[in-house]
């Protein structure tokens, strides 16, 4: 899947993380969302690392990367703690300044990297998601309708991760029809651990609580992403009828956004890596 890159695994404190890195060119650190890992990356990495150093990490929790022990208040699994270790895995490799992109709870680790980090981060792609704390904010009868699996892996008086390891498989519902074989066989690896699912659920545990709270508080604070944002949703996915504009959305997080729609469903990266990849070159490379 990824010629020509190197494969570790880095230290990052108190938890360490698996990491495929490759490419030459300022850097940009790529972040998978729910229930993938760094495979899912895989296409429009190869089409980056023609022009920058491509960093395709598996988040705390998920695929071959580390599952620190969880707390009551889910704050290991934080947001927060994501981008701690994702800044940490940056320096490691060589990176003090570099652009990051997220997908789905990526786009979650993603703003909160930018927004605890902002030295650090050039500039900032987020991809079908708008700031967590907006999201639970605005969530209505239709929000739960769809997505009602924040709450179901949210909860926990009757945790979620029994009836997802009975049949994982049924679960996630997932084909390599767009994935390709080798990245779905890592997805599988992953799903079928019952250590990745119970981090999975902790991320939506923490996301309804720790990660809404930092949210708020920033909203509170009147902070601001200063970094140029690139703000890219799925026209096949309910963006936009759930939101509207969410563009509109983002420009109050945010001071230089832009963005647009790509023809795709949810899982973008897999099912349009080609037009990712231009959007992504076409922001990275503006100026």
């Amino acid at each position: 899947m990824f010629d020509g890159f190197a494969a570790e695994v880095v230290a990052v404190g108190e938890t360490e993380l698996f990491v495929r890195h490759g490419g030459t060119g300022s850097p940009i650190l790529l972040l998978h969302g729910h229930p993938r890992t760094h495979a899912t990356w895989h296409r429009v990495a190869r089409l980056l690392a023609r022009q920058h150093t491509v960093v395709c990490p598996d988040l705390r929790g998920y695929g071959r990367s580390g599952k620190p022990p969880t707390t009551a208040d889910h704050a290991p699994y934080s947001k927060r703690a994501m981008a701690g270790d994702l800044a940490t895995l940056m320096r490691e490799l060589g990176h003090e300044r570099f652009a990051v992109a997220g997908h789905d709870r990526g786009s979650y680790v993603a703003h909160r990297l930018a927004a605890d980090h902002p030295g650090r981060v050039s500039r900032l792609i987020v991809m079908d998601g708008i700031p967590i704390g907006e999201a639970l904010a605005r969530a209505d009868a239709r929000f739960a309708a769809a997505w009602w699996h924040w709450f179901f892996l949210g909860q926990t008086t009757q945790p979620a991760e029994r009836v997802i390891n009975a049949d994982p498989d049924t679960w996630y519902a997932t084909t390599d029809e767009h994935m390709g074989p080798e990245a779905y066989e890592d997805f599988r690896r992953a799903i079928h651990d019952p250590a990745v699912v119970h981090a999975m659920c902790e991320d939506y545990r923490a996301g309804l609580t720790v990660d809404r709270d930092a949210d708020d508080a920033d909203r509170a604070a009147e902070r601001r992403l200063t970094m140029p944002t690139l703000f890219l949703w799925s026209s096949k996915d309910d963006m936009e009828e759930l939101y509207g504009d969410p563009l509109a959305i983002w420009r109050e997080w945010a001071g230089d956004v832009r963005g647009h729609a790509i023809d795709s469903g949810h899982h973008m990266a897999e099912e349009a890596p080609e037009d990712v990849a231009r959007s992504l070159l076409s922001f990275l490379n503006d100026g």
